[in-house]
């Protein structure tokens, strides 16, 4: 007879078979869901979109009032996957090696050595970036693009998969500096949480009354198998219409007469990646315009540039890209076989 597993979760963890299918995809994120929504309530959708943006290789942020679980929201993704979390708590003072690192001289080598900042993890939190120096928010445009640091002339390469996690406050603008067009495109979506309705407070109430449940998660997946769906969505098949939809979506904001900046060929491949990674969250191996449908808001919403005079007739960005998702004609696709 065959002795016990000494370490049962290190034993399920060989037992997991590979992620190699669009199915195995979608059975994942049930998992990731179902963990998450123990200490997260009435967050469905929301979770459903962060997953999409991670599958896609992507990073996220999120704009909310404070106190709706923006944080939370990140920690518990950590916790459900098993990969390296770190906190950046952004203030006015951070400075840039605060975040990738800075050399210190080692008296004993007479060398200097680089010391990694909490950039070097898998998933970053930038909590509040905008209370950042904008000095300190381009600190992470490296990382962001090509997930690598520079520093002092040498290069070092964050370990797969990285994302970042940043949170911003609306409200409070004082002591704030808004992020620049050119590094809110480097988010791959951005939404809110909102409020929760009474009885999602209820539950909330009732998970809390003991323990935050965010220190009770466990780990249901491995960095590994995120690398894996990561790579499963690269095969997601894209009809040729499809890819005309999408790209006369983003072509007409460069058109539209209430837009000053559309969306630039990043928001073109954001919504393309975005489109496979929500049809394999699904369970499908194709994308229909739904799934476009469902990710275009958040993907496109901070991307395009309302013009001044139009601001003033209380035109905003969700408007004008719902007018033009509404005014496209809706491609027929039909699953093959």
């Amino acid at each position: 007879m065959n002795a016990p597993d000494p370490n049962p979760s290190q034993a399920a963890k060989r037992a997991t078979p590979p992620i190699s299918t669009p199915q195995d995809v979608g059975n994942l994120s049930k998992k990731i869901i179902a963990n998450v929504e123990l200490a997260i309530v009435g967050k469905r959708k929301q979770l459903i979109l962060s997953l999409v943006t991670w599958f896609s290789g992507g990073h996220l942020l999120l704009e909310d009032v404070p106190g709706v679980a923006k944080t939370m929201l990140a920690r518990a993704l950590a916790r459900s996957v098993g990969c390296k979390f770190k906190r950046v708590q952004c203030t006015p003072d951070l400075l840039p090696t605060d975040v990738t690192g800075t050399s210190i001289f080692n008296q004993k080598s007479g060398e200097f050595e680089f010391r990694p900042g909490p950039v070097f993890t898998q998933i970053l939190l930038a909590d509040e970036i905008n209370r950042a120096t904008p000095r300190t928010q381009a600190s992470l445009l490296e990382a962001m693009a090509e997930s690598r640091v520079t520093a002092d002339g040498v290069t070092h390469t964050l370990e797969s998969p990285f994302v970042v996690i940043a949170t911003q406050n609306p409200v409070d603008h004082e002591g704030t500096f808004p992020l620049p067009e050119a590094q809110l495109d480097r988010f791959m979506m951005k939404f809110s949480l909102g409020y929760p309705s009474m009885e999602e407070e209820l539950r909330m109430l009732e998970l809390l009354q003991h323990e935050h449940p965010v220190d009770t998660l466990g780990a249901v997946a491995t960095a590994d198998e995120i690398k894996a769906a990561q790579s499963v969505i690269r095969g997601i098949h894209v009809d040729p219409r499809v890819r005309q939809y999408l790209l006369q979506i983003v072509s007409e904001t460069r058109r539209h007469s209430d837009i000053v900046l559309g969306g630039s060929p990043r928001a073109t491949i954001a919504l393309f990646r975005c489109a496979q990674a929500m049809a394999a969250v699904l369970g499908r191996s194709y994308v229909l315009p739904d799934d476009v449908k469902k990710i275009v808001a958040p993907v496109m919403n901070h991307r395009v540039i309302v013009r001044p005079e139009s601001r003033l007739r209380k035109v905003t960005a969700e408007k004008v890209i719902e007018e033009i998702v509404g005014e496209i004609a809706v491609p027929t696709i039909q699953p093959s076989a």
